[in-house]
């Protein structure tokens, strides 16, 4: 059994407290959060706390906070010598408190506190200097049903990066999409079938033999027709720089 202390209640602390919680083999032992109104609801569940000075002993302690609140929280930790693991995709961990043995916990996906994740289709991307605390996060992420991945730093920023080009600049292109089918009355929703054969199709082939449109075929007409439909200018200079993008990438001139 490996007790863990949660430090946060974002939507990854959120998503850590649901998981770890269920987990036969965790026992969370103690949820911190500077509010405790985030948290309030659980404290029959789990023991609560708003002050450092009450943490109890634990395996582990995750933090789960915005980049720019991890060393600060981390270098505020009362006590010394134990395995505090941040679980940010870019940070690296020598920005962490050195009186503690720093690590990472790196769950790869995208959360939102209202909607459900099936952690076993989570990877845990782990990384320390130390051996045991290696396995031990290790072990944590089978427990939770994971596989976990040990990465060095540069290659976590580098999964980052892609991540953000991957789900949070393909959202906004969800976003651009639903302007533009509600501009002219159009339900997104018809969108969505499309959506979703485009994800399924990645999981099959790469994304470069995966590319279909007027770009990849260079239909000059068709692309010239949406240019002249775009009322957004922001809309169509985004247009314009992946439709080049493709091109470049398809050796199209």
């Amino acid at each position: 059994m490996i007790s863990v202390v949660l430090l946060g209640a974002g939507n990854v602390g959120t998503h850590l407290y649901r998981v770890f919680i269920k987990a036969k083999n965790v026992n969370l032992v103690q949820w911190y959060n500077r509010s405790l109104d985030h948290i309030y609801a659980y404290q029959n569940s789990v023991d609560i706390t708003d002050n450092l000075n009450d943490l109890v002993v634990a395996d582990v302690y995750i933090i789960a906070v915005s980049d720019d609140s991890i060393a600060q929280l981390s270098k505020q930790l009362p006590f010394k010598d134990r395995l505090v693991a941040h679980t940010s995709g870019s940070l690296h961990f020598r920005h962490m408190g050195q009186n503690n043995r720093r690590a990472v916990f790196y769950p790869l996906q995208t959360f939102s506190k209202h909607r459900d994740i099936d952690f076993s289709q989570v990877p845990i991307c782990i990384e320390s200097t130390n051996k045991s605390d290696l396995d031990l996060l290790a072990n944590l992420a089978k427990a939770l049903n994971c596989k976990s991945v040990i990465i060095d730093t540069e290659q976590r920023q580098v999964i980052h990066l892609a991540a953000v080009f991957a789900n949070n600049f393909v959202n906004q292109l969800y976003r651009v999409a639903h302007e533009i089918t509600d501009n002219k009355g159009v339900e997104f929703d018809i969108l969505k079938p499309l959506i979703l054969e485009t994800a399924l199709k990645v999981q099959e082939m790469s994304p470069f033999i995966a590319q279909t449109g007027p770009a990849k075929r260079n239909d000059k007409k068709t692309i010239k027709r949406h240019l002249k439909l775009i009322e957004n200018q922001h809309h169509e200079a985004i247009y314009q720089l992946l439709t080049e993008s493709i091109k470049k990438t398809h050796g199209i001139k």
